[in-house]
């Protein structure tokens, strides 16, 4: 057996098969049937026979051979580290735009890795370029019927895009769709829009070839390009203005109606930052064709409109002033201040607070990259009593209570003793929290984790 990979179990679930093998957090799993693993994909299709021998190796470097049976569709349940044995790709572009980047030094590691991995696009969703792939991963693709993936296209003209990638394959674009097609797998597109740059004649050239290529091609989304203050890319790049945005939004829409005209999708989807920056309003519902791009933060502010519409607002009074500082992104904080000013309740005062993010710099403007300094340094600079603080949930850790610059929510709690903080993810949660607070609480144990699911049903998350 060539060099061995190993998923690493981060947690055996009660009750569970991984359990009765008396498996537990740090045991490798190194082959099962003689079949390397190298990714919880190769784990899925694996576990997928009826009787095993599966190789572990313990944490005093002791390995072990558990041969059992089980039923065809029974889990292990366990949770792995991570979903690559193997080690994650790193990307090899150097893209003009590159966020990773911009990132403020002194971070923690996990926010500079650079993946570029296609396996994690399939599982998670994360968008890739496939500059660093080869015909055994198309092959692989086309066996494990790996299907769809998040590419990032940014533009169909070959030489502009090796010039914004850095990449000399990154050319290869349409070579890369052909192959993707050829081995039987669907995928969702992206362009991070550059003003002057992969813009005007070239967005109309993205678009044609691309929606030329459905059905492979599911969606298209286009994001805005995003700069911290310490981008230091020598090449110029500057972010739309109202007008720029606005234009952009008149070119998208006469495609967008083009496609719903024949087919009743609309299939190119606009970052919410487009309609945001042009003072416009967000599209209705349908228009975005059951959100299928909403990680990606497409359609991300109809979705929270949606969610406070559909939610039942608490009917309890407030006996007791109550004084809520709501901490929003300022690109959203109005969206917020319009919901806010909706609910009308005797003894409750809502202020929405949007944090200029420091941190970063002022040309950010989201609310999942606002640190807890940034935070801080807003609140307490407003005047006033203050019974709660509602931060958005996207500020955290996924799965952790720990914000960018690595202040725990417990801290952050200490820093404000006489209120309560809630994180809020969703119009859901929001409308819940301000119509219902004194009894509102949110269990969110889980509720950011990643789950898989064996025999190849796929899910986003990384459980197995």
């Amino acid at each position: 057996m060539s060099k061995q990979h190993a998923g690493v179990i981060l947690r055996v679930y009660p009750g569970s098969l991984a359990e009765e093998l008396e498996l537990v957090p740090g045991d490798k799993i190194i082959a099962i049937n003689e079949q390397e693993l190298n990714d919880i994909i190769d784990l899925s299709f694996a576990m997928a026979d009826e009787e095993i021998d599966m190789l572990i190796e313990h944490a005093d470097g002791q390995q072990e051979m558990i041969s059992f049976d089980k039923d065809f569709d029974e889990e292990l349940g366990v949770e792995f580290e991570s979903a690559v044995f193997d080690g994650i790709r790193n990307c090899a572009n150097h893209c003009y735009f590159c966020f990773v980047d911009m990132i403020a030094p002194h971070m923690r590691s996990s926010l500079s890795i650079k993946d570029d991995d296609y396996r994690l696009s399939f599982l998670y969703g994360n968008f890739v370029t496939m500059t660093n792939m080869g015909p055994r991963d198309f092959k692989r693709i086309e066996q494990y019927h790996l299907s769809p993936l998040y590419v990032s296209v940014q533009c169909m003209n070959p030489e502009l895009r090796a010039q914004m990638l850095r990449c000399k394959g990154a050319a290869k674009i349409a070579e890369q769709l052909d192959n993707l097609e050829k081995a039987g797998c669907d995928y969702h597109t992206q362009v991070v829009l550059c003003a002057g740059l992969n813009d005007g004649p070239e967005l109309e050239r993205t678009i044609r070839d691309i929606v030329a290529r459905r059905p492979h091609a599911l969606s298209m989304a286009i994001v805005p390009v995003g700069l911290t203050k310490y981008r230091d890319d020598p090449f110029p790049l500057r972010q739309f203005d109202a007008e720029g945005a606005a234009r952009v939004i008149d070119e998208v829409e006469k495609w967008q109606a083009k496609i719903r005209q024949e087919e009743g999708r609309t299939f190119i989807y606009l970052g919410d930052e487009f309609y945001l920056l042009a003072g416009r309003e967000v599209p209705k519902t349908d228009f975005y064709d059951g959100f299928p791009q909403l990680d990606n933060g497409i359609g991300l502010t109809r979705s929270f409109l949606n969610d406070w519409e559909k939610t039942e607002e608490v009917t309890d009074s407030y006996s007791e002033p109550v004084y809520l500082d709501v901490v929003t992104g300022t690109s959203v904080a109005p969206v917020l201040q319009q919901l806010a000013d909706s609910v009308q309740k005797e003894n409750l005062y809502i202020r929405i607070v949007p944090v200029k993010n420091d941190h970063f710099g002022h040309t950010v403007n989201v609310s999942g990259l606002l640190t807890a300094k940034d935070i801080m340094k807003t609140l307490d600079s407003l005047p006033g009593p203050r019974t709660g603080i509602l931060i958005p949930e996207s500020a955290l850790r996924s799965g952790e209570d720990i914000f960018l610059d690595d202040v725990s929510l417990e801290e952050f709690q200490a820093h404000y003793p006489e209120a309560r903080i809630e994180p809020v993810q969703g119009g859901k949660d929001f409308r819940l929290a301000l119509t219902g607070w004194n009894a509102y609480h949110k269990d969110r144990q889980n509720e950011t984790a990643y789950t898989w699911q064996s025999n190849a049903g796929y899910t986003k998350n990384i459980q197995y």
